[in-house]
């Protein structure tokens, strides 16, 4: 029964706060160009609640941007590429790893200088 109320509560939050998404947002500009034989595409959209995208690329992988405005009206961008490799986000906001300690870089230069003899 705790399960089912927490659930119900936390169903009725999400309804609350989808009640204050921006209904009235309008396109403002939007271009788009279908992926042509060889998987050529691009497109782009802006909306009048600061919402703007565009991407571009070709059947190999896809670069591209997003922009928003958060509820404290904070702008936020990401710049990406996508391919075979898998998706590579990056912007001012996004966590980063924390740099590799100076004992590991040491050990990796020193494994690489002196590789294990082969048997």
């Amino acid at each position: 029964m705790f399960k089912l109320s927490l659930c119900l509560i936390a169903t009725l939050l999400v309804c609350a706060q989808a009640d204050n998404i921006n209904r009235d947002a309008q396109i403002l500009n939007e271009h788009n160009v279908p992926a042509d034989p060889e998987g050529n595409f691009a497109y782009s959209y802006e909306t009048s609640n600061g919402i703007q995208q565009q991407e571009s690329g070709n059947a190999n992988g896809a670069a591209g941007n997003y922009a928003f405005v958060s509820d404290d009206g904070q702008r936020y961008e990401v710049t990406y590429t996508a391919d075979e490799n898998g998706y590579h986000p990056s912007g001012a906001h996004l966590p980063t790893p924390p740099p590799i300690p100076e004992a590991i870089i040491r050990s990796l230069e020193y494994i690489r200088a002196h590789p294990p003899a082969q048997l």
